[in-house]
């Protein structure tokens, strides 16, 4: 049955613009990327896979935040003292993060709170787009597939990274599932889904996806006994349009500037698609390009 689509393109929440400047830094010259320019400037960079973040002043003196723990392995919060002292404590700093938003944030209220024209540079949105390519295997937990066969699945995206770290990201997906002899079953599906990088490093994450709405083309073969032992033969050609909220894990490794390596688990569950009995085997491995 074929439905009428209208699909809206969801936005991301705005990211950091990133310029950069070269400092030495414990030694050794790197480039620090600006997060926040203004009376106050926050600079970051990665360094031995930890992020590391400066405070510039406004006589362009650079003031790292640290946060060391100490010999019971307690975090010592040295970065909110030093927070305190560079804006006079004239903003509350008990609440921040070692985080880039943390941090990006509360510069920005002190830089606006002592200067009644400054503008935040949040406004710019650059995000990161990544274009995938994949392959594996599934068994379509979400089809009825009484001999748990799996099929080969190919398929394609373009992801779009926004916000600091690249944490959230939103994806438009093209995936083919092929028949086989023994399960004469075959899709092509787009989709459209958002992803959360629960765990990060600057060569690794870890991320749940939610696929929240799939546009099925599909075709089957179905052969059913009926209630007389008589066998039919159903050909089923359909169009469909669905809202599932599909969840699935995935991990990306970086293997370069631009390319990523990508393993994702998916269909493990669905919140408005029942599983037709068989436990997901739907696993894909590709490589992700930087476009940008």
């Amino acid at each position: 049955m074929k439905k009428s689509i209208l699909i809206a393109v969801f936005l991301f929440s705005s990211t950091l613009i990133i310029a950069q400047e070269t400092h030495t830094v414990d030694g050794q010259s790197v480039q620090l990327k600006t997060a926040v320019t203004g009376p106050l400037g926050l600079l970051w960079t990665i360094i031995d896979d930890e992020y590391r973040y400066f405070i510039k002043t406004q006589d362009h003196q650079l003031v790292e935040l640290i946060n060391t723990k100490n010999a019971d392995h307690v975090y010592q919060e040295e970065y909110k003292s030093t927070l305190k002292e560079l804006t006079d404590n004239s903003i509350d700093a008990s609440k921040v993060k070692l985080s880039l938003p943390s941090l990006a944030r509360f510069i920005d209220r002190y830089n606006s709170f002592v200067n009644p024209d400054y503008v935040s540079m949040h406004s710019n949105f650059n995000p990161d787009i990544r274009l995938g390519v994949f392959g594996g295997i599934t068994n379509s937990p979400f089809v009825s597939n009484p001999q748990n066969v799996n099929s080969t699945v190919v398929g394609a995206e373009i992801e779009m990274l926004g916000g600091v770290n690249n944490r959230h990201s939103g994806y438009l997906q093209l995936r083919h599932v092929a028949e086989k002899d023994e399960f004469k079953y075959k899709t092509t599906e787009l989709s459209l889904g958002y992803r959360y990088r629960f765990f990060q490093k600057p060569r690794f994450s870890l991320y749940g996806d939610a696929k929240f709405a799939t546009l099925n083309f599909t075709k089957a073969t179905v052969t059913y006994i009926d209630d007389n032992d008589l066998s039919h033969t159903e050909y089923i050609d359909q169009t469909a349009f669905d809202l599932p909220l599909i969840i699935g894990l995935g991990a990306d490794v970086k293997l370069s500037h631009a390319i990523y390596a990508n393993l994702s688990y998916n269909q493990i569950f669905a919140i408005f698609f029942k599983n037709q009995g068989n436990f997901s085997s739907d696993i894909t491995l590709g490589l992700k390009f930087k476009v940008n």
